[in-house]
Parts: C-alpha cells; structure tokens; sequence
C-alpha cells in the first residue's frame, strides 16, 4: 500500500475510533444516570449497573458504527483538507477520486470491524445483559432449557413451555414444595394472562395434591394466581431482534411462517442487518462533499456539526420509514434499503457539484 494511502486510510481509522470511544461513553452515561434510579430493587447494584454497561457496549458499538464513520472521516479528512494536504495531494497529480477511493478502503475496514461485532459478539453480551438486569431487578432464579423456561419464586419452581409474548404464556406447570422442602402439588395450566398487579389469569387448570398415602388432583376452568413474576422478566424469553445475528434472525423468520405468524418485525430487522455494512459505506461517502474542495476557512466545528444534523436527520427519518412500513405492510427490504439510498443519490449529486 502506497505510503499516502496508508496515511489518509489510517487517520480515518483513528478519528473513527476515538469518536466512537465518545459517543459509546456518552450513551452509557445516560444509561448509567437512568439505571441509577432502580439501584436498590432486587439486588440491583452499582456493580451490577457497571456490569450491564460492559454487556451492552458491543450492540452500542455496533448501532453507532454508521455515525462514528461519518464523524471520523468529516473530521480527520477535514483536517487534511484545513492543512492543505488535500491541495497538495491534487498539486502532484492525484484527482479526487483517488481521495474517495482511499476513504472508501478505510470504510471496508470500518465494515469488517462492525460486521465481526454485530455477528458474533454483540447478539450473546446483549442477551446476557438483558437476562442480567432483569433476574437482578426481579430477584428471581432464572434457568432456560430445552423444556423451557424455568424460574424459581419462593417454594414454588415455575416451568413455563411457551412464551406467546411478555403478557401471555402456555404449558405452564407449578411444583410447590412444603415446609420440609417435600413436594406438596404439581399445577397445570394450558394458558396464563397477566391481568397486572403482579396478578396472572390461568385457565383449563388441572392440580394434582400429594398426600402422604394418596394422591388427589381437581381441575378448574380459571383461576387467579399471584406471583411477583411479572411481564417485565419474560421480556427476556421474547426473542428480541437486537439479540439475534443474521442466521438466527433467519431461522426464527422461518420458524414464525412455519407457525402462521406475523415475521414482518423480524425481516425488517435482518434486512437492516444486512444492510447495515451499505449504511456504514453511505455514511462515509457523505463525508466526501464535506471535504472535497473545502476551503481553509471551514472551521471542524462546522463540519462535526453538520456531520451530526445529517446523522440525526437520517436516523430519524430511517425510524418513521421503518415504522410506517410496518403499519402499511411494505416490502421489508424496500423499507430497509431505500432511506439509505436516498441519501447516497445525495452524496453523489453534491460531490459531482463539487468536483
């Protein structure tokens, strides 16, 4: 690798790490101020909240590769072009292509990097963070299985075989131990609704009592059962689009069809994983017009803030697109792809007014 192209691709790589070591730190102490608030529930500490932080750094690293990308190169080519190295670069002959050219190779870099955080590290922190701050916030025991999901409340050990979503379970069995820590009754129930109030509504209960010569059992069409498990601590058996890769993202898709339910959510959300390394690439080329031309009078300041209006601006807009079109039923991979293009044609049309 030439030894101008290894400079511009390494100042590019390094105005985008220490910018996402910013922005990963701003977002975790926000998060860090509103967990603050639920010290003391559970056994939630400070510890625990720090701990928290670390599992969930991966998936912020990752959703905020696109905006360091962006940032990073405004800033470190901006910089180039301040010194005048940009002017020196075309005074020995080299175009702006080549510029863009060397941008778009420390992007590939970018997109690797993000790629290997958002496949295969950040689905499992993100999975440990969520079940952390829950069975922590809850103070429950919680152990999933191939027989489910299992959850221990006092002398009761809960076994719940299906999750329909955090309000509505299936295949519930309740094994409730005595004093002497004997089994006392075994509780079935096809179906459970949380009513609120740390309150559930089971329904076609069936209750076997085991006595010390003989075993009874009675069945009941509904019945109130209270319990401090509540929806909040399911949510971690909620198969949550943030905590899968691409491949698990796919699987659960199929499983979803095969069981004739709603998969919209889910497609849009590996539509999104597969284009995001095109997000991390249109980022960067948005920096192109910035810097290509720019006078030595354009301060950082101005650059880093529009870097942020066009971050903010895109990710709002990426958010109501995604939205509407889910209200609407459009296309998944329309609704991932487009908002994305738009402001590449953009980037585009302003860097050939540029050039």
């Amino acid at each position: 690798m030439p030894v101008l192209s290894r400079y511009i691709i390494t100042e590019i790589l390094k105005s985008s790490i220490l910018t996402m070591f910013f922005l990963v730190s701003l977002f975790n102490i926000f998060t860090f101020n509103d967990e603050l608030q639920k010290v003391g529930e559970g056994s939630y500490t400070i510890g625990k909240i720090f701990e928290y932080l670390a599992l969930i750094t991966p998936r912020l690293f990752y959703e905020l590769m696109p905006s360091a990308a962006l940032l990073g190169s405004l800033f470190a080519v901006g910089a180039m072009a301040n010194n005048r190295e940009i002017v020196a670069i075309k005074a020995i002959g080299l175009s702006p292509y080549w510029v863009i050219k060397n941008i778009m190779e420390a992007g590939l870099i970018l997109i690797a990097i993000a790629t290997l955080v958002g496949e295969f590290i950040a689905p499992d922190t993100e999975r440990d963070a969520q079940l952390l701050r829950s069975t922590s916030l809850n103070n429950e025991v919680v152990l999933r299985s191939q027989y489910g999901m299992w959850l221990r409340e006092g002398n009761q050990f809960i076994n719940v075989r299906k999750v329909i979503n955090d309000n509505a379970l299936s295949d519930i069995r309740i094994y409730t131990n005595n004093d002497n820590n004997h089994l006392a009754s075994i509780t079935h129930a096809e179906n459970a609704e949380y009513i609120g109030d740390q309150k559930w509504r089971l329904s076609k209960i069936t209750k076997s009592i085991l006595g010390e010569n003989k075993v009874s059992a009675t069945t009941e069409e509904e019945a109130i059962w209270e319990s401090a498990i509540n929806s909040k601590l399911l949510q971690v058996t909620v198969v949550d689009s943030d905590n899968l890769s691409i491949i698990d993202l796919y699987n659960y898709i199929n499983f979803l069809k095969n069981n004739n339910q709603k998969s919209q959510k889910y497609e849009l959300a590996l539509w999104g994983r597969v284009i995001n390394p095109f997000v991390i690439f249109v980022m960067i080329m948005v920096s192109a017009p910035f810097v290509i031309g720019i006078g030595r009078g354009t301060s950082s300041g101005a650059r880093i803030m529009a870097g942020i209006l066009i971050g903010i601006c895109f990710n709002i807009s990426d958010k109501i697109f995604s939205n509407y079109g889910l209200v609407y039923d459009i296309n998944p991979l329309l609704i991932a792809i487009l908002p994305s293009t738009i402001v590449l044609c953009g980037a585009l049309y302003a860097l050939k007014l540029k050039i």
